[in-house]
């Protein structure tokens, strides 16, 4: 199999507290698709590849990768929709969530996206260089790729680590990601050489039903029915009823119907319950866990079209 048809999925990060440590680097956390971009300079192709190794290039025609990339290479980043400076859910989904060739036109023009790189594993000249040195990694990144309007490669500092995540909180940004400068890069593995530093708690779950509207929402659904693998099983983690358009429960209610199911996943003392097949999973925000491992105050932040349900666990993302 050639470099370009390789399926990759991307190492990942744990959870951390802020810190500051000489011997890592400090990059913002860009908030969006994570996204394996597979460059061929030669032919003229363009793969783009999400974490459920979904092909997501037709989405983003906009991204035009050769004007910047000078040799065949596989980078890996996160593709973002901004406004006003700063990553945007509902922009990200809207683009997320579109297949017909019209409108992606459309959209790609009118809220276009941004391809933020941070790494690359494969380059025409070296071959690959998984192996290598995170900061090694870098200085070939620089080597194959410059910067333009669309695509773009994410700055990073050393050892300030707390100094640029206080800074990045005051701004509105989510987070900081620190990296061991001298981690390798371990292909579909979370390792503790990655680190995740984010403000909020949010959570990923599985979309397993939904409770049935009133007055406004009679039409659509009330709430979402959330749920994690646990032990293999589904765990019910809450209901989750806002934080939603209606432009989004309108579409949204149409595919809950498409997949609606008899057989219940879980008990649940409710009125007008209604199960789906999982297949849906969502990002959520929430104050706390509590005692018996409900989300608090759960907020619907968006659809995770990059994540597939058995990733679903309690305080993962």
């Amino acid at each position: 199999m050639s470099w370009f048809e390789r399926e990759i999925r991307p190492m990942l990060a744990v959870r951390s507290a802020p810190f500051s440590d000489d011997g890592f680097i400090y990059e913002i956390k860009w908030d969006g698709t994570r996204c394996i971009a597979f460059v061929d300079v030669e032919n003229r192709r363009l793969r783009l590849q999400n974490r459920r190794l979904l092909d997501i290039t037709h989405r983003y025609p906009e991204l035009d990768f050769f004007k910047v990339v000078e040799q065949n290479a596989i980078l890996d980043g996160e593709i973002v929709v901004t406004k006003d400076g700063k990553p945007s859910f509902p922009l990200l989904q809207k683009r997320e969530h579109v297949d017909s060739k019209f409108k992606i036109e459309i959209l790609s023009k009118t809220i276009p996206a941004v391809y933020i790189a941070f790494d690359v594993l494969y380059t025409q000249k070296d071959g690959w260089i998984t192996d290598l040195e995170l900061i090694e990694r870098k200085k070939v990144l620089d080597e194959v790729m410059e910067n333009s309007e669309r695509i773009m490669k994410t700055d990073f500092i050393n050892k300030k680590g707390e100094e640029l995540y206080r800074k990045v909180i005051e701004i509105g940004l989510e987070g900081v990601v620190a990296k061991k400068k001298d981690s390798r890069y371990q292909i579909g593995k979370r390792s503790k050489f990655w680190r995740k530093i984010k403000k909020r708690n949010t959570a990923d779950c599985v979309i397993v039903g939904w409770l049935e509207g009133e007055g406004e929402r009679e039409e659509s659904f009330g709430s979402l029915i959330l749920a994690v693998y646990s032990d293999g099983k589904f765990k019910h983690v809450g209901q989750v009823g806002t934080g939603f358009d209606r432009e989004f429960m309108d579409w949204f209610s149409k595919k809950l119907h498409e997949i609606e199911i008899g057989k219940p996943h879980f008990e649940m003392e409710k009125k007008g319950v209604h199960w789906v097949k999982p297949v849906y999973v969502c990002e959520v925000e929430f104050l706390e866990l509590t005692e018996d491992q409900k989300l608090r105050s759960p907020v619907f932040l968006r659809l995770r079209d990059d994540k597939s349900p058995e990733e679903c666990k309690i305080m993962q993302s």
